[in-house]
């Protein structure tokens, strides 16, 4: 039986828009994740307009899980894409999760339907009760991650949310989670190496959307143009890890730095409005910690503006040279396991997560 994608029968994982019967997967991480018990499996995919023409930084990349093990992982390089991912002679349960592995700027893939042979159809894998929002750059996307060669330009088919420090937090502390997270973004500038501010990519512009893509569903579709209703998903704790990109254009400029976290803090005003009970995490380090003192400023300029004390800073260690780099000098999944380890510790003991 054919099954088209909606809250009832599946758990929709991150911010995904359902249009015209299907799921729309932009961000990082973002997908599905449902049960079953009976004897087959597979999942139509459809492809955005980079798989019919139109020339953006790369293809999105995705895995299918059966019982956590990947069964599928592959680039969507046509319009419509079938997956089978089970087959069994005698009926099983069955547990299935889809993840886009690639980020949201370069393409979108659409989830269209799903065929099993099942007693009682699909029903979506259980909601837990620890929520986290993840807000960060490209070392939460995973970038290049696949990619053992530093000097390898940017991919998407060498990135992968999984192995990096966000999702295996997650993991870790058995926490549902939601990515915004897009490569080269920060506060006041994206990565740049002119001397003036990258106003085109910064976060803030687009926390409010379901994302932000060049790849357009159905040609015409742009994520951009739709607000994120945030009532779909109110984490207890949301980690902001930005500032990397935006530390190539402070550099030691002081007055850059002050903009930067005065910019921080308005920006920290708009998370709690849209998550009020949340704490809030704000970290950095991983490519560099030159700019967490500003990050430490933003928090406590927000909470003397704002008497929040539900936030707080956390430095990450700077990754080892023996440890490795990947594309563009980015974290190996070594670095990003430690990163994990650390977090988690510390989430365990702001939260009293056991």
């Amino acid at each position: 039986m054919q099954y088209f994608i909606h809250s009832e029968n599946v758990k929709l994982v991150g911010r995904t828009f359902l249009h015209q019967g299907v799921c729309w997967c932009g961000l990082s991480g973002s997908g599905i994740a449902f049960s079953f018990t009976g004897t087959y499996a597979a999942i139509s995919f459809q492809g955005d307009d980079t798989t019919t023409g139109n020339c953006t930084e790369g293809k999105a990349r995705a895995a299918v899980y059966v019982n956590d093990v990947r069964v599928a992982d592959f680039m969507m390089e046509e319009p419509e894409k079938t997956v089978q991912l089970f087959s069994s002679e005698i009926p099983e349960y069955v547990e299935v999760k889809v993840v886009k592995l690639s980020e949201c700027p370069m393409s979108v893939i659409g989830i269209k339907s799903i065929e099993v042979q099942a007693e009682g159809g699909i029903y979506p894998l259980p909601i837990s009760d620890r929520k986290i929002e993840f807000i960060g750059d490209s070392i939460t996307c995973g970038f290049g991650v696949d990619m053992e060669d530093p000097e390898v330009p940017f991919r998407t088919d060498t990135e992968d949310v999984t192995k990096a420090y966000a999702y295996q937090t997650a993991q870790k502390l058995k926490a549902d989670y939601s990515m915004v997270s897009y490569s080269g973004y920060g506060i006041i500038s994206g990565y740049t190496e002119m001397d003036v501010p990258m106003k085109e990519q910064l976060v803030p512009t687009y926390y409010e959307k379901v994302g932000f893509s060049f790849g357009h569903p159905y040609g015409d579709i742009r994520l951009q143009d739709y607000k994120w209703d945030f009532s779909q998903y109110q984490p207890q704790l949301v980690i902001v890890n930005l500032g990397t990109n935006d530390d190539s254009y402070c550099n030691d400029d002081v007055k850059r730095q002050e903009e930067f976290a005065q910019e921080y803090a308005e920006f920290l005003k708009v998370i709690r409005k849209d998550n009020q009970e949340a704490k809030i995490l704000c970290t950095v380090g991983i490519m560099g910690d030159r700019i967490y003192p500003a990050v430490e400023k933003a928090v406590k300029i927000f909470r003397e503006q704002t008497g929040d004390i539900k936030v707080c800073a956390m430095r990450f260690p700077e990754q080892l040279e023996e440890d490795g780099r990947v594309s563009c000098g980015h974290p190996t999944a070594v670095t990003h396991e430690k990163a994990a380890e650390l977090l988690t510790e510390h989430i365990r003991q702001i939260m009293n997560w056991q």
